[in-house]
This record gives C-alpha cells, sequence and structure tokens, in this order.
C-alpha cells in the first residue's frame, strides 16, 4: 500500500513533463542568442573606426571646453566668496565625452568620477577655484542638517582598505577614524553637518554618495541654475533637488 501511495506520488503527467522540456529548450535558444549578441556587440566595438571629420569634431568642442572654463576662472564669484555655509554638497549632473582632460582631471579631484555622484566639501579657495572649472557639470549648494543626516544612514559608505563597505556596524567606523573621537554614524553626521576639525578624515572616508536620476530627469543642464538651468550654485535650494534624488 505504501509502495503505490509513493508511486502515485512520484507520477508526474506527461504534458507537464513536455512543459518542461520546451521551457529548457526556449532557455537554451534565449541564452545562445545573448551570447551571439554580446560577441556581435563586442567585435563590432573593435572594428568601428572614428572619421578624421569626428576627431576634427570632438578636438573643436574639447578646447571649446578649454576656452570656457578659462573664461569662468576669470570671472568673480560673490556669492561663493562669501558664502552663507562652509558646508557644500556636490552633485555631478553631466557626463560627456567631448569635455577638455583638464576639466575632467578636476572633476575626478572632486572625486566626482560618474554621473549623479555627490560628495561634501569644506568650502575654501581651491574648492571655488575647481567649481569654477566644472560648473556646467555640476550642482552644488549648502545642505541642511535633516539631509545630511539621510543621505548618510541611507546611501553611506565608508572606504575601508579601499573598499566600499556599508555602515551597518559603527565598529567599521570606530576602527578607521576612532583615533579621532568618531565612534558611530551619529559622530560622521554631526562632524559633516558642522564642518568639525575633523570633516577632511571623514569626508575622505565616506565614498561619495550615488544618487537616484531624478523623475523627470534634468533639463538645460549645462544653463546656470539662476537662469532656470539645472548646473552651477542652488545655495538652499539643493535640499530640493537631494530629497528627489536621495
Amino acid at each position: 500500500m505504501a509502495e503505490e501511495e509513493a508511486k502515485a506520488l512520484s507520477y508526474i503527467p506527461e504534458t507537464i513533463l513536455k512543459k518542461r522540456k520546451t521551457n529548457e529548450e526556449v532557455a537554451l535558444r534565449r541564452k545562445a542568442q545573448l551570447e551571439l549578441r554580446k560577441h556581435a556587440s563586442k567585435k563590432d566595438q573593435k572594428e568601428y573606426i572614428k572619421k578624421p571629420e569626428e576627431f576634427v569634431k570632438e578636438f573643436h568642442y574639447r578646447e571649446v571646453d578649454l576656452v570656457r572654463m578659462r573664461h569662468r576662472l576669470k570671472k568673480k564669484r560673490p556669492e561663493l566668496v562669501t558664502p552663507k555655509s562652509k558646508l557644500l554638497f556636490i552633485i555631478r549632473i553631466q557626463g560627456t565625452n567631448d569635455m577638455h582632460p583638464a576639466v575632467r582631471k578636476t572633476l575626478y579631484n572632486l572625486r566626482l568620477r560618474k554621473v549623479f555622484s555627490a560628495v561634501f566639501v569644506k568650502v575654501n579657495a581651491s574648492v571655488i577655484e575647481k567649481l569654477q572649472r566644472v560648473e556646467p557639470y555640476v550642482t552644488y549648494g549648502y545642505p541642511n542638517l535633516k539631509n545630511v543626516k539621510e543621505l548618510i544612514h541611507k546611501k553611506g559608505f565608508g572606504n575601508v582598505a579601499k573598499q566600499r563597505v556599508p555602515l551597518t556596524d559603527n565598529n567599521v567606523i570606530e576602527q578607521a577614524l576612532g583615533q579621532h573621537g568618531i565612534l558611530c554614524i551619529e559622530d560622521l553626521v554631526h562632524e559633516i553637518a558642522n564642518v568639525g576639525p575633523h570633516f577632511k578624515e571623514v569626508a575622505h572616508f565616506l565614498y561619495p554618495f550615488m544618487l537616484n536620476k531624478p523623475q523627470g530627469g534634468l533639463k538645460g543642464i549645462k544653463k546656470v541654475y539662476k537662469d532656470g538651468g539645472e548646473s552651477g550654485n542652488r545655495e538652499d535650494h539643493i535640499n530640493e533637488l537631494i530629497d528627489k534624488m536621495n
């Protein structure tokens, strides 16, 4: 009796077996098609050769970018020379191949290697000059305490031995910054929000934040914020953008 029950339970209708076989065959075909597409894509990339006029056009755009950067550096920026706050939050909003290498290098110095990456910085003459160099590619302003706290809690990662480590354990923070009296995530928030004496160490311990693309995207990116665009100094209005991207 027990053997008959076992046989009944182990019996699988033929229709189900056929369906399984069909699904397996479809899955194998899809996998093969994906592999072929990947191979073809890589082959196309290797075989693609830029036309001379493309090189000329790209060079022209980069030179124009360099000229514009030099013009920006000559302008006086009273809103940054006498800032409302020592703390700035900078978001990279533009990524393009036609930027001049000098501009790209400045973005990298600010640790903004990807679009929608963001960092906290302390305002000083060096930062002001860097912002003037890369203004069409970034937006920035004065973050409030609420957003500093939420950014660190929701999107904060620490740099431990060049590894991106989530801030889920205060031991990670204590081991990295304990010598500065910073032992937990609330100490991180306090040091950043108040631009404390160990701001530099804390800011570099924090990996650049990777923010979400704002709903609806960004329009008129290279046009400055005060003229209705997206780039440049938003002052306190940066908090509205942070809310959309955090």
